[in-house]
């Protein structure tokens, strides 16, 4: 595995851990990469100024596992804009499968089961199929609509057991948009274990597979599923099986929950264009 940013690079393999700022050696060879470096925004920065340093970093980052990474190498970007900088890397490595690049939106996922299980004083583990669409920004949109709970009387819809459509439609889905923020402001710092945690959900699911009528949530290349735009890194709700992942099809979408993901979709838009503008 490989974890990069602009300076330290960490590679674990059977030859244990190779500490090493050389992004070639990093990449050699490299099955799974997980990219964690990035530029954060600052006081006073513009958007484009973030974008344009994200794009620098992301260009150079993916012409070294272009010529450098195992053919089935798997990545997985963390580094904000998660779905824009994974955008930018499948640009740059197009030897790389479409489907073998996504980003992490599995840590909203996991906020989001927090949330519910909070709510409903049940285990984490008993609540499941909550979905975040869209960008892993403020705009995306955590989606309880097809969600279940464990129960002793067998699965029952979260919203059944919530019985609270306002809350459901207005302060959960603030609170799980704005968590990193809330963890920022609180520690003056971005979320550490927790995002940790969920990047080795994403890489364990990806490679070991979801559990059966289970689903999570992972920013991957958009085929046009549910209407979004075929070309954007967008979360949708995914099963894996034997190392692929596959969108999970059929899902009611509701007005309410239409005008959230093209927002959302909107957004990436505007950043993919950006980015594009950036490279000029």
């Amino acid at each position: 595995m490989v974890a990069t940013d602009p300076v330290r690079v960490l590679v674990t393999g059977a030859a244990g851990v190779v500490a090493t700022t050389d992004v070639v050696e990093a990449c050699k060879d490299v099955n799974i990469a997980v990219m964690v470096g990035g530029f954060p925004r600052k006081e006073g920065m513009e958007r484009k100024d973030v974008m344009s340093k994200n794009v620098s970093i992301y260009k150079a980052q993916a012409s070294a596992l272009e010529q450098h990474a195992a053919a089935d190498c798997k990545v997985l970007v963390v580094a904000n804009p998660a779905n824009t900088n994974a955008l930018i890397l499948k640009e740059f490595a197009p030897s790389i499968p479409e489907k073998n690049i996504t980003c992490l939106t599995r840590l909203d996922h996991n906020r989001a089961l927090g949330q519910i299980s909070e709510r409903l004083k049940v285990h984490v583990s008993d609540v499941k199929n909550v979905i975040i669409w869209g960008n892993h920004s403020s705009t995306q949109y955590p989606d309880v609509n097809h969600a279940t709970v464990t129960t002793s009387s067998g699965q029952k819809p979260v919203r059944e057991l919530v019985a609270d459509d306002n809350w459901l439609n207005t302060e959960f889905i603030t609170t799980v948009q704005q968590r990193g923020a809330a963890i920022i402001k609180a520690r003056k710092l971005s979320s550490a274990l927790s995002a940790a945690s969920a990047a080795c959900d994403h890489i364990r699911d990806w490679v070991l597979g979801t559990p059966k009528e289970s689903w999570v949530s992972m920013g991957v290349y958009s085929d046009g599923s549910y209407g979004i735009q075929p070309g954007l890194i967008y979360s949708f709700p995914v099963t894996c099986e034997k190392g692929d992942w596959n969108i999970v099809q059929g899902l009611k979408i509701d007005q309410f929950s239409r005008d959230k993901m093209d927002k959302t979709a909107q957004e990436l838009t505007e950043e993919k264009t950006l980015a594009k503008s950036c490279l000029n």
